[in-house]
């Protein structure tokens, strides 16, 4: 089978990522001649090889990575990634942050490095979802800056230092306040709540100056 043939296949699938036993069956051939295909198409720079047995088509949207990655559980773009697309941030992340009931775990690709941290799955919720067949999930304005507040209080360093944030139109404080009242942990809501109590009250006195843009 030639590998502009293979590639023609697998392209009509339609899909962004396509995974090396997915590409085997849909081509009634084994696994291992499956990955030997994909690895000589990648190396035509047709795909792209984002994990093991995982293969990503060049017109990916790289914010659409990170629901692959974690697969089977289930993660959305949050945090500063977030914060940025929703144009509450000016400065683009370096990296694409998403939160997920998964693992916390770093992933290097040639598209994007990746970081995903873990959080409860009571607390999974509050994203949009974009794109072809919604496979991309990015997290809404109110649950990007509320994920910070819930992350900064965990081991990780990232998240104590919250960039200036301008809040858009659409943003609701009762709706991030009816957020914080699903986390489970006591304590950890008490903290959120907090954070996000100071955070409104720093805006209103920058407002009140004059010094909030």
């Amino acid at each position: 089978m030639k590998l502009i043939d293979v590639y023609a296949k697998l392209k009509k699938l339609n899909l962004p990522v396509i995974q090396t036993n997915d590409a085997g069956a849909y081509l009634d051939i084994s696994v291992n001649h499956a990955n030997k295909l994909l690895s000589r198409i990648s190396k035509a720079n047709q795909i792209i090889h984002i994990k093991q047995g995982m293969w990503a088509f060049h017109d990916i949207d790289p914010l659409a990575l990170p629901g692959f990655l974690t697969s089977p559980f289930p993660s959305y773009v949050s945090l500063q990634t977030a914060l940025y697309f929703h144009n509450m941030i000016s400065q683009i992340p370096n990296i694409i942050y998403a939160v997920s009931v998964g693992r916390t775990k770093v992933y290097k690709t040639p598209i994007a490095d990746v970081s995903i941290h873990h959080i409860h799955p009571s607390f999974y919720f509050g994203f949009l979802e974009k794109g072809i067949d919604g496979l991309l999930k990015i997290a809404s304005p109110e649950k990007a800056l509320l994920d910070i507040f819930y992350l900064s209080q965990t081991k990780t360093r990232l998240f104590k230092t919250l960039p200036e944030v301008e809040l858009p139109k659409n943003f609701k404080i009762s709706v991030a306040n009816k957020m914080i009242e699903k986390i489970t942990s006591v304590r950890k809501r008490t903290l959120v709540q907090h954070s996000f109590s100071e955070f409104i009250d720093s805006i209103k006195i920058n407002r009140k100056h004059g010094n909030w843009r």
